[in-house]
């Protein structure tokens, strides 16, 4: 008999390893570190989109908005326009201060691009006009600032305390989780914050022959930020507010002295009222409502709550670093809620968890894994009928392999796991199994071949894989070579739809691995084959 040659490193493939002791070893190792991605990889619920951008703050003390737009905005906006990458720009000029925003391309290197616009606005301070305070550069952080959790507290209706101590423990309570492994920021919103509030009698100032500039100048000798002077109220006083750092009590504003009259000092606590409250500028309102599901504390019974007062729900938001799970972050957020649980209670306080995007991620995540399986399922009842139950199985544990190796490939090139990943593993599981059934279907025909039944069962399956090399190569490459494109689109669904040009090639080049190597194996040990001998001629 003519020996075969082998002739495609299909065929080379299934040699090497069709009765190599490592075939199994291999096989198991790949299942084991595909379950290991899956359980590693940092989850999301979408994929990050690289956004880059940023702000230039300019102040002039005293210009108008023609004046602002003339000789900040204007040449501001052409300066920027010079660096490469810049899409949009978007310059407002009102009193006083002018603020030009800054979008570049999507996909742009976020912090190539912040320090682009830093160098830019610092390379031409010689021409910003005199009496021009230093520019502020604030660059947008979106991949920190759409937070994966929120927690709204609130202050229970039977409880003393009042806004100033709600507010420091929440700030207490912020601290805590901020400091959490991978938590980049958080924030808090809604917050009634402590601050000293000056209510300014007009009468007195008239009477005093003294201005609310010197009152301001006055008081912001002794804090470092300057205060903020709101509109005259109902009852013909002035609030100043946003006074803090350097001053202690209320006595430290009351014997600050402002003016001289006839002689005399005149004293704030003269001219004003002065106390330690909260930001009462704040007009804001809230109104909290919650299903009885809803994780409530120590509220369970309730099935619906309100609160109109906005002092007296905080609401807090966490963010997490790019690239990190976000199940395991919000989990660990909420463990330390969890901690200070029976402290709020004492104090009168409760929270809400009111939105888990590590609770989604994980759900999302969880139920594709769960299609995945009831497709590579539904993928081994079809095969049946068609190649039979042995063959069968020979594909539905090649499709687990790939897949699994192609997550190990992910986890090493740091993606994340979220529903665009695992889309494109469901839209590439057709594909896939492509490969192991064209081997396993040849192998079949090749056994049922007359020409087979007297060779040995090892030749038959290396000729099967190494007969249908070329054409499964050629055909694997070729969708391969469709999906790579994609990798090219611009935009923001470019970069959202990043993962299947990612991951579907490289399951399809993982596919063809695993059908010339373990498909082989698997057939030699699963499917059976007896050689026939031909029958003794009878005896005339």
């Amino acid at each position: 008999m003519e020996i075969y040659k082998i002739k495609n490193i299909a065929g080379h493939l299934a040699k090497g390893f069709l009765n190599n002791p490592l075939t199994p070893v291999i096989a198991v190792a790949l299942l084991l570190l595909g379950y290991l991605s899956l359980e590693i990889m940092p989850r999301e619920e979408d994929p990050q989109i690289e956004v880059s951008g940023g702000s230039v703050i300019v102040v002039i003390p005293g210009a108008t908005p023609k004046e602002i737009a003339n000789v900040v905005i204007k040449p501001l906006e052409r300066k920027i326009r010079e660096i490469k990458g810049v899409e949009n720009v978007y310059g407002t000029a009102m009193n006083n201060v002018g603020m030009v925003n800054v979008q570049y391309y999507i996909g742009e290197d976020r912090e190539s691009s912040n320090l682009k616009l830093y160098d830019k606005v610092m390379q031409n301070m010689d021409q910003i006009p005199a009496l021009t305070m230093m520019p502020m550069v604030k660059p947008f952080d979106i991949d920190i600032d759409i937070p994966i959790l929120t927690v709204a507290f609130y202050k229970l209706a039977d409880t003393k305390n009042d806004n100033n101590t709600f507010y420091k423990t929440i700030r207490e309570i912020q601290q805590n989780i901020n400091a959490l492994d991978n938590v980049s920021k958080t924030t808090l919103k809604g917050a009634k914050r402590p601050q000293f509030n000056v209510l300014v009698d007009l009468h007195k100032l008239s009477a005093y022959n003294i201005s609310l500039g010197q009152v301001a100048k006055a008081v912001k000798s002794i804090s470092s930020n300057a205060p903020e002077i709101d509109n005259i109220t109902s009852t013909g006083k002035l609030i100043v507010f946003s006074v803090k750092n350097a001053i202690d009590d209320v006595d430290d504003l009351n014997e600050l002295i402002i003016a001289q009259y006839m002689g005399s000092s005149i004293y704030l606590k003269d001219i004003a009222k002065v106390d330690y409250s909260y930001d009462i500028q704040n007009h804001k309102s809230v109104s909290l409502t919650y299903r009885k599901d809803m994780h409530l504390g120590e509220e369970d019974n309730v099935s619906e709550v309100k609160f109109r007062d906005a002092g007296d729900q905080i609401t807090m938001t966490v963010s997490k670093l790019k690239g990190t799970n976000a199940v395991l972050i919000a989990e660990s957020a909420i463990k330390e809620l969890q901690k200070e649980k029976a402290s709020l209670n004492k104090q009168g306080m409760g929270f809400i968890v009111t939105r888990n995007y590590g609770d989604r991620a994980n759900e999302a995540v969880n139920e594709l894994v769960h299609h995945l399986l009831i497709t590579i399922f539904i993928i081994a009842l079809i095969l049946i009928p068609f190649l039979g139950w042995r063959e069968s199985m020979v594909v539905t544990i090649a499709v687990p392999m790939i897949l699994a190796t192609t997550l190990f490939v992910a986890l090493m090139t740091d993606q994340t796991i979220n529903r665009i990943t695992l889309f494109a593993f469901l839209l590439s599981l057709g594909l896939i199994v492509d490969d192991a059934i064209v081997v396993i279907e040849n192998i079949h025909r090749r056994l049922h071949l007359e020409s087979s039944k007297d060779q040995d069962f090892d030749e038959i399956i290396i000729q099967a894989t190494d007969e249908i090399g070329p054409a499964t190569n050629i055909a694997t490459i070729a969708i391969m070579l469709t999906m790579i494109p994609m990798a090219f689109v611009g935009g923001m669904m470019g970069q959202f739809m990043k993962p299947i040009p990612l991951n579907v090639p490289v399951a399809l080049a993982v596919s063809l691995f695993v059908a010339y190597v373990f498909a082989p194996y698997l057939a030699r040990r699963f499917i059976k084959f007896e050689t026939q001998t031909p029958k003794k001629e009878e005896e005339k």
